[in-house]
């Protein structure tokens, strides 16, 4: 009998929709997981940009976390938006108490709009003490250059060295992998990179011409956290989240959703495409 997976994101929130916890519950909820939530910072913001941040008291974000562990067996979590040095040092401590067997980690820095949601302060501690946590982690390109203190990837060469050294500021065990995401690449084509020390795994696709990509990298992964239990292997977990992924895009002209970045289409294998009327 299959096992419905219950999955735990722990991000901030969005009110479009677009991005954050309400989008990892969406999009866990498509893929066939039972979705909860932490909320871990509050913003004001919709397609165009961010207008407010109002952080949540670690405190209580504790509380939320050891209240749901209390009860639910969590079988995969997601991290989005933490935003501030103590918010991170609290989901440590958390995570680390009740281990979760899979941890995915999307440092979330710089919103589609270009607003910083990550404080300076906070990326040192995600470097030092999350990413050893994580057993998975999806940096964009520049999320890359930050932690490696570099500038960010150009070529597809280039990310090899980068995920390579990424691959080493993670616990030294077997199990943790690099999602590196190719979608800052010049060019047509966006190949994601991934690696666990050993296998390094090219994931080649078309980009596809839109602005709807508000929230690709909390759909994404959100998406691995929804997939890794249910799948045989992290390859293809990884496989069958970027194909959702680049669906979603591919779909997302379908909605009206705002004036700027707009989202994607998170129950695009759902909702039937509305009729045409030209």
């Amino acid at each position: 009998m299959h096992n419905i997976p219950n999955t735990l994101t722990i991000a901030g929130v969005d009110p479009s929709g677009g991005a954050g916890v309400f989008a990892d519950i969406k999009t866990m909820s498509a893929l066939g997981a039972y979705a909860t939530g932490v909320v871990a910072a509050l913003t004001a913001q919709n397609t165009q940009g961010v207008t407010g941040i109002y952080p949540v008291d670690p405190a209580f974000i504790k509380q939320q976390i050891d209240t749901l562990f209390n009860d639910i067996s969590i079988d995969a979590v997601k991290l989005g938006m933490l935003g501030q040095q103590p918010v991170i040092r609290t989901v440590v401590e958390a995570l680390t108490h009740w281990q979760p067997t899979h941890i995915v980690l999307d440092p979330v820095m710089i919103a589609k709009s270009g607003d910083h949601l990550l404080e300076k302060a906070a990326i040192a501690e995600m470097r030092e003490a999350l990413l050893p946590l994580a057993t998975m982690i999806t940096p964009n390109l520049p999320e890359a250059g930050v932690f490696l203190e570099q500038r960010p990837a150009e070529t597809v060469k280039e990310m090899y060295a980068v995920a390579e050294k990424l691959r080493r500021l993670m616990a030294d065990t077997d199990h943790r992998w690099v999602l590196l995401k190719g979608g800052h690449l010049p060019g047509n084509e966006c190949t994601d990179l991934l690696y666990n020390g050993d296998q390094m795994i090219e994931m080649p696709a078309q980009r596809i011409p839109t602005k709807n990509t508000h929230g690709t990298g909390c759909t994404l992964s959100a998406a691995l956290a929804a997939l890794l239990p249910q799948s045989s292997s992290v390859p293809q977990a990884a496989k069958a989240a970027k194909a959702y992924l680049y669906n979603a895009i591919a779909r997302s002209n379908e909605l009206r959703v705002g004036s700027g970045h707009g989202p994607v289409h998170h129950f695009h294998a759902w909702w039937k495409p509305l009729p045409s009327t030209d």
